[in-house]
């Protein structure tokens, strides 16, 4: 028997939790509800702290040890895992002073399995897709669903569909999805066309989609918000900043902390700081109308994974943005670039998108949003690797060139040029 149902964000209908529908009939957004833990707080904090050291089926996942709060009628033991989640969080001492606060931790989910946050999203949804019976796992992606789709539908034995804007993806990323044994399309077109595609897919053939419009992804992407409040021992922070590109783990933040909330894990809710690129700002052009209306834009952004115009996971976000007081900035190309120097700088390393977040802590703090003395977790989402085209035409093509820079010198094989190129002379 189902537990949990898929609620309608527009008119409140309610479907069932195996309706493999990833949208309303009426064309809203779902919302996966869940019963509550049957445990008061501090017992839900003991019961997840025992799984650490536990053997059990998905036990050693980061995902699959809140499975009570994420998927609470999947009783069975195959669910799909790769070892996701379980990723640092990292104390940023050269980042914190650049951005002008005193301290700065950083939760890096490239350190994920295909070396981002999506793992998360799709160790329950490729689960879900299976219990469903679903053909064929599907997605739009700016790259890193795609790479995530594509991994964990080989694992659960899946076929995988990707379609990726022709010419927009970095090669790390297309590199995976053909890797992994994922069916994909270039499609002549930018994310949102593919996203659209998609959506005219869903249910045909047994197609399920996997894009952050499925409200099992955002399940799973709830555990970034649940693991680092455990990592904090359940101390909130102040602010919790991230990179908001198609808005699904501005959702599922929010999604997250309400929760944690209302089951006793925490005792207040931090901010959010949802950070776009300028050239990429539908959201943060909304919410500086109040979100007054809907907005969309043509994208466009050195920051790939955040390329997205027109936001699948919009009303979620703004619930997320309203529900815990928060903010929703912009930051240029050149500011994001300038964020990953620091933080690659610092041995942490990220994909343009993650260094959004830092770029958009700097921004709030210089505005005043964002107080110096208060504590702040910026979410790195992605890996250094992920887009290494952006090394490359920041460091050997200096496009655009800044500070930063730190091209390879070639040199004379012989010891007193190498001597004069290391500055050791």
């Amino acid at each position: 028997m189902s537990t949990s149902s898929q609620v309608c964000l527009r008119c409140g209908e309610a479907l069932d939790e195996l309706d493999p529908r990833t949208r309303c009939p009426c064309g809203g957004l779902l919302d996966v509800r869940h019963p509550a833990p049957p445990w008061t707080g501090p017992e839900l904090r003991a019961q997840l702290a025992s799984r650490h050291a536990a053997t059990a089926p998905g036990a050693g996942s980061g995902v699959w040890r809140y499975r009570e709060l994420i998927l609470p009628g999947h009783t069975g033991s195959d669910l799909i895992s790769l070892g996701e989640g379980d990723t640092p969080l990292l104390a940023c001492g050269p980042a914190a002073g650049w951005a002008g606060v005193d301290a700065l931790l950083c939760k890096h989910e490239g350190w994920n399995p295909t070396g981002s946050f999506k793992d998360r999203g799709m160790a329950i949804g490729v689960t879900q897709a299976r219990r469903v019976a679903a053909q064929i796992v599907a997605c739009a992606s700016t790259g890193n669903t795609s790479a995530s789709l594509a991994a964990y539908a080989a694992r659960a034995g899946l076929r995988a569909l990707v379609l990726i804007p022709s010419g927009q993806v970095a090669s790390g990323k297309l590199a995976q999805a053909i890797g992994y044994g994922a069916r994909t399309l270039l499609v002549r077109g930018d994310f949102d066309d593919c996203l659209r595609l998609l959506e005219a897919l869903a249910g045909r053939g047994g197609v399920y989609p996997l894009n952050s419009i499925n409200p099992f992804r955002v399940e799973g992407q709830k555990t970034i918000m649940l693991e680092l409040l455990q990592q904090l021992e359940w101390t909130p922070p102040d602010w919790i900043v991230l990179p908001a590109g198609n808005l699904g783990n501005t959702a599922a933040f929010g999604k997250a902390l309400e929760e944690a909330l209302a089951w006793g894990l925490i005792d207040r809710v931090p901010r959010l700081a949802a950070v776009q690129a300028e050239g990429a700002a539908a959201f943060a052009w909304g919410f500086e109308e109040n979100f007054a209306r809907r907005r969309r834009v043509r994208a466009e952004t050195i920051a790939t994974a955040i390329r997205i115009g027109d936001p699948a996971s919009w009303d979620r976000a703004v619930r997320s943005i309203r529900r815990t007081n928060g903010v929703v900035t912009r930051v240029s190309d050149e500011e994001i670039l300038e964020a990953k120097s620091v933080i690659d700088g610092a041995g942490i390393g990220c994909e343009p998108a993650s260094a959004a977040a830092l770029a958009g802590l700097r921004r709030l703090v210089g505005q005043g949003t964002i107080r110096r003395t208060e504590s702040v977790v910026a979410v790195l989402t992605g890996h250094l690797l992920k887009d290494p085209g952006s090394l490359e035409a920041m460091h050997l093509r200096g496009q655009p060139r800044g500070a930063w820079a730190n091209p390879p010198l070639e040199v004379d094989a012989t010891l007193e040029a190498v001597v004069a190129a290391a500055g050791m002379g």
